[in-house]
């Protein structure tokens, strides 16, 4: 007899294994993937398994806890990878690629690397490394604590000293480095960008590499100077190609040819993030003005990222040219959906490869691209490994290698959303998705939780949500939506709200509002409110402009845009995406704060906040908290500790997860119950 599937749970967080990076051989018949599950004592576990494209069970590759991005060498006999185990420095590792033990390729002193890849030829490996400042290497804070020393200060001389996730870098950047796999041999090939955010590639005959870079002092501030040089790898002399359009530049790819550049960017002074849209570029680099965007005749975004809380939310664009270097295979956002789409080198309209209701992530292809390997996940699936045949003429059926979550699967029962249309009030469509409580058939007049999505230039959609559906587990109908400002809609619709927040984003989230109030199946005086991030500040502003829902959660929120202006990792600029500044023209940023309008706050408010949120320094809680409890409104204010951050719900302790969890769920069965009967 089959055993009864029953809701899914906070706790089941711990069950998820998430697969990542599947990389197929050049042959194309294996395989190889990350693999990471809960470990003991709130720890990640991540390896490295490999499985046939044949069929056949994944097997385990590696035997460390801190193994991951696993890269195939050009001719499939050996695989690289960064290991961290024993606590010790991340090292690049060869492993041989039918098995054995891996070797130490590298013997770092601490710091961080952040990706490599192999030179087409095999004999080297190009990385990007950041030594750990001296004073705090993991040596160095033990030797204090021995001598009783105090914490040094942090001495900062730049604008971009920290990041969220990855902490307080200070002077210390990225540099490119460059090892030979025979000899061990390493030489820095670039170290001169301000930044620490570059892209790289090497030339088909591997004595080039392509960098994206913007360089000097504050480069943080001049994404528009950002330049494509051309290293030669032997000198490590490199050479400008200015002729190109300025904007920021990402992504860069070799074609296979040699003859050709691609790359994500724009003729604009924003970074890659921003409202108008990410396109693919390419030139000749041997041709001055041969540049040209080849994605114009559309209106998708190469940035467009589809939210959830168990794949990686990745906001890089994904580009790779075919074998023949004909053409491009582009990851592309749209209508909550996630797809694979084939850009012709020559222009003219994309040919999608993938449809449906779910999110596809391409990864990398066999030698003669017959094989993609493509993450895969949905509303109803955490993300699974898959392959299909990519080339014109080909059937592009997916084939499923991975099961990571088989047992969850079977034996818990989730919510399936069904997708509506809210119409604003200037005739202005909002896509809007609906989770009804599982094994609950035609449910009616049910309690409702509103999800405002962050960026928020980012996208909901058909993505797996773990904390959507421990809501929808509780017997609430789950809606969230995409409101003007998000991604997979057009530049139009992201730009609608750009430097004026508060504005057509609340209309459209009142019209959803509205819309739920109408639902047969939604109780409208049983409604909640939510979000993070930007999802915060949205969740901020309706407190401030309807008195309509039983409750709100505000997490890892926006409350006031004139104090975050100098205290995020990323500083307003003057009369950038907002007009102004936070010192003396801050009219624009004020009258864009919920916290402008704290005097109308009633609804009860769970405030959550990480200490080491960096993004959204936790002020921005502390002042809705302060006037919150001035105003007397019911309210309750979680702080998690410094060693959590921004992206905590995503990728924090397991411990501190579940917890999170059940705060929200039980801060929401107080509010709005879970029963039919209307408290």
């Amino acid at each position: 007899m089959a055993k009864r599937r029953t809701p899914i749970t906070p706790e089941d967080l711990e069950q998820i294994v998430t697969p990542s990076q599947p990389q197929v051989s050049p042959d194309g018949n294996t395989v190889l993937f990350s693999r990471r599950h809960a470990g003991p004592k709130n720890t990640a576990v991540t390896n490295l398994w490999a499985v046939d494209i044949d069929g056949g069970k994944p097997r385990i590759m590696t035997s460390g806890d801190k193994d991951g991005h696993g890269r195939w060498s050009p001719d499939g006999s050996q695989i690289a990878l960064i290991s961290g185990r024993d606590g010790a420095a991340p090292q690049i590792r060869l492993l041989p690629a039918h098995g054995g033990e891996s070797r130490a390729l590298t013997s770092l002193p601490e710091g961080t690397i952040s990706g490599f890849k192999w030179s087409p030829d095999g004999t080297q490996i190009a990385f990007m490394w950041r030594e750990e400042d001296p004073e705090w290497t993991a040596q160095a804070k033990k030797e204090r604590e021995a001598a009783g020393g105090s914490t040094p200060p942090r001495v900062i001389t730049s604008a971009w000293y920290k990041l969220d996730g990855d902490g307080y870098f200070l002077q210390r950047r990225f540099v490119l480095k460059v090892i030979d796999v025979a000899t061990g041999k390493i030489r820095t090939l670039w170290d001169k960008d301000g930044i620490g955010f570059f892209s790289y590639d090497w030339s088909p005959d591997s004595r080039t590499i392509a960098v994206t870079t913007v360089r000097g002092h504050n480069a943080i501030f001049r994404w528009e100077k950002t330049e494509l040089r051309l290293i030669t790898v032997a000198t490590g002399k490199s050479k400008c190609l200015d002729w190109l359009p300025k904007g920021p530049k990402d992504t860069v790819t070799w074609s296979p040819d040699g003859k050709w550049l691609a790359w994500s960017g724009r003729e604009e002074e924003d970074g890659t993030y921003g409202t108008d849209n990410l396109e693919l570029w390419i030139c000749q680099p041997s041709k001055k003005g041969s540049a040209r965007c080849i994605s114009n005749k559309t209106d998708y975004c190469l940035m467009a990222a589809t939210l959830g809380d168990t794949a990686e939310v990745n906001f890089q664009a994904s580009i790779q040219w075919t074998p023949d270097s004909k053409a491009l295979l582009v990851r592309v956002g749209w209508h909550g959906e996630s797809n694979i789409m084939r850009f012709n080198r020559r222009g003219g309209a994309p040919t999608p490869l993938t449809s449906g209701r779910c999110i596809h992530d391409p990864e990398n292809q066999s030698s003669d691209g017959s094989v993609l390997t493509v993450m895969i996940d949905s509303p109803t699936s955490p993300p699974d490994v898959y392959i299909m045949d990519p080339r014109p003429g080909k059937d592009h059926t997916l084939t499923r290698l991975t099961t990571c979550n088989a047992e969850l699967l079977r034996t818990r029962m989730f919510a399936k959303p069904t997708r509506y249309w809210a119409t604003a009030e200037d005739g202005t469509r909002i896509e809007t998705w609906m989770l009804k409580p599982p094994g609950i058939k035609n449910p009616r007049r049910r309690p409702a939780v509103l999800q405002i999505h962050g960026g928020p230039h980012a996208q909901y959609g058909y993505s797996f949500f773990h904390e959507f559906q421990c809501q929808a587990a509780k017997g609430w109908v789950v809606v969230y939506s995409n409101p003007r400002g998000s991604k997979g809609y057009g530049r139009d619709f992201c730009h609608a709200i750009r430097g004026n927040w508060g504005s057509a984003d609340w209309v459209d989230i009142r019209a959803v509002i509205d819309w739920m109030k109408q639902r047969p199946e939604i109780d409208p005086k049983r409604m909640a409110i939510m979000g993070g991030s930007y999802g915060g500040y949205m969740t901020n502003w309706a407190m401030g402009h309807t008195n309509e829902f039983a409750c709100a959660i505000t997490d890892r929120c926006v409350s006031n845009l004139v104090s975050m202006g100098g205290n995020s990792d990323f500083i307003d600029k003057p009369d950038g995406y907002f007009p102004g500044n936070f010192w003396n023209k801050p009219e624009a940023l004020w009258n864009s704060s919920p916290i402008r309008f704290a005097h109308k706050w009633k609804t009860p408010t769970l405030v959550i906040h990480s200490e080491g949120d960096l993004r959204c320094n936790i002020e921005q809680a502390e002042q809705v908290w302060a006037a919150l409890q001035l105003r007397k409104v019911p309210s309750r204010f979680v702080r998690y500790p410094e060693s959590t951050s921004h992206g905590f719900s995503r990728g924090g302790p397991s411990d501190l997860r579940i917890h999170r969890l059940h705060e929200i769920l039980n801060w929401l069965d107080r509010y709005i119950g879970s029963g039919k009967k209307k408290r």
